[in-house]
């Protein structure tokens, strides 16, 4: 007698759903008008804590200027990995939300004018993790205290 397959699932799937993309003109426009911004080596990042039902507990949109990089083809690579570190390094910054009860939204911005390698690309995307953790634990507070 076969036994069956058993397949555990306390495996969480590194994914970056179309959920978790933050496309709305609406929210990002107020985002810009009201958001908080920080920066660090090679990031900006402009973020909010999100009032309105998001699916998440975040969403995020990535940004490359134009003007710092001239080509299309440059730009999509800078982006996607961007992407793939933000996908790979997000399980620190939902566990935070999800155990504060907060959505956030937030736009990371590429600052400089050249090409990054993977490496920096998702050291910076740690930095960024981990002071997003920090700045959420202190707003959470603040507005606690209320």
């Amino acid at each position: 007698m076969q036994r069956p397959y058993i397949y555990k699932m306390n495996t969480i799937r590194e994914t970056f759903d179309k959920s978790e993309r933050l496309c709305s003109r609406k929210i990002i426009g107020t985002l810009f008008e009201n958001g908080n911004v920080f920066y660090n080596s090679l990031l900006k990042i402009v973020w909010d804590i999100n009032l309105n039902s998001i699916p998440g507990p975040a969403q995020v949109a990535f940004s490359v200027s134009k003007r710092g990089f001239r080509l299309a083809v440059t730009r999509n690579l800078i982006k996607r990995r961007l992407r793939e570190a933000y996908r790979k390094n997000k399980k620190i910054l939902y566990d935070h939300l999800i155990s504060q009860n907060l959505q956030i939204v937030f736009v990371v911005i590429v600052r400089g004018n050249s090409v990054p390698d993977y490496i920096t690309i998702e050291k910076s995307i740690r930095e960024m993790i981990n002071k997003l953790i920090i700045l959420t634990g202190q707003n959470s507070e603040v507005g606690s205290q209320k």
